[in-house]
């Protein structure tokens, strides 16, 4: 009897490339799809609908059974309600990696249990090695699409019986396998909006939640340039939308972007031209999840990512305990921003990775 491969499903060309490649591998494949947002876009349509109609055509294809799973309350919980918390600090969260960890490697992986599951599979651009008992996440063959960052908070339970089937491809080959076996999915969009949300006026919808305060910008001598519409619509080295073109005195010698964000008095700090001072030499990380395991060593080097598609800059990081570290760049790194992910990697493999809670200037 063949072994039975749960797919998350999510109507987009991977997924469905990835349930395509299962099937020719001759597992037991079925389709799940999560439903986690349950709302209408700024559009006024529900993205939900196209991409289930999606799953179902690409199912229907296949001559695969499918199903469907409402973790709406699970996601509001576990995702959303963090995501607002932090902008509510004044931080940068990033919904993804939490998405992975507490909705598709979580209640997904239950879900998959229930169905018979012998493994489960995504459309991810990662490799994952299981060798005596360990498992081990690895950078994809495409370097381009390599996700394994925003699965740097994935355990060991959780990565235990995980297939990714686009470990050794590249994208446009999956496109092409797509477009040869007439999927519906074949020239979908790659989605880019807040995980499972969708592309939406950030501004507008944040505000929905969480009410703005208007307040100074301010530039590094103390001068007031302008005036911010509320500090949790800006990040760090953030230049569009700051609306300080018409600045006396600044008509050249560079552009204005976000260097600091004063939560306690309400103040936007930016800077003309300089960037200096988004540039920092260390951070402090929280909540450090160690994917294999946490290493021997309180000292070492190696490489890390602080947001998706960066190159591997070289760090010494020096365990704290606590899954608190301290890490060190070779190279002054700009625009580290709170709330994000420090993500550490040894050659191909993801060690894992960690929440910033500052940076050193």
């Amino acid at each position: 009897m063949a072994e039975r491969v749960i797919v998350g499903m999510s109507g987009g060309v991977d997924s469905s490339v990835a349930a395509l490649l299962l099937k020719r591998q001759g597992f037991d494949v079925v389709g799940l799809y999560m439903l986690n947002w349950e709302e209408e876009d700024a559009g006024g349509h529900c993205t939900s609908e196209e991409d289930y109609a999606d799953v179902r055509r690409v199912c229907a294809k296949l001559d695969i059974p499918y199903y469907t799973v409402n973790f709406a309350k699970e996601y509001m919980e576990r995702v959303f309600s963090h995501f607002l918390a932090e902008y509510k600090a004044g931080r940068t969260p990033n919904p993804d990696v939490l998405c992975n960890r507490e909705i598709k490697f979580g209640p997904f992986l239950e879900e998959a249990k229930k169905l018979g599951a012998d493994y489960i599979a995504t459309g991810h651009y990662c490799k994952i090695s299981h060798e005596k008992g360990v498992h081990r996440l690895l950078k994809a063959a495409d370097k381009n699409k390599d996700q394994t960052y925003f699965l740097n908070q994935l355990t060991q339970p959780q990565l235990e019986n995980v297939l990714f089937p686009l470990q050794d491809m590249q994208k446009p080959e999956v496109r092409k396998i797509a477009l040869e076996n007439g999927l519906a999915t074949a020239e979908k969009k790659d989605s880019t909006g807040i995980c499972f949300i969708g592309e939406r006026n950030f501004r507008k919808f944040l505000s929905t939640y969480l009410p703005a305060r208007k307040g100074k910008i301010l530039d590094l001598s103390g001068r007031e340039v302008g005036e911010h519409m509320g500090l949790m619509y800006y990040t760090l080295g953030q230049r569009r939308g700051l609306d300080l073109g018409g600045v006396k005195g600044e008509e050249e010698g560079g552009r204005w972007f976000v260097v600091r964000k004063d939560l306690e008095h309400n103040i936007l700090y930016v800077s003309h031209g300089d960037e200096s001072p988004l540039y920092s030499g260390a951070c402090e990380v929280s909540g450090f999840n160690w994917i294999p395991a946490p290493p021997a060593e309180k000292e070492f080097v190696c490489a890390a990512k602080f947001r998706y598609r960066q190159p591997d800059q070289e760090v010494k990081v020096t365990v704290s305990g606590g899954g608190r570290l301290h890490i060190a760049f070779a190279e002054k790194q700009r625009a580290v921003t709170e709330g994000q992910y420090a993500v550490l990697y040894r050659g191909e493999e993801c060690l894992g990775g960690g929440v910033i809670e500052s940076a050193e200037y």
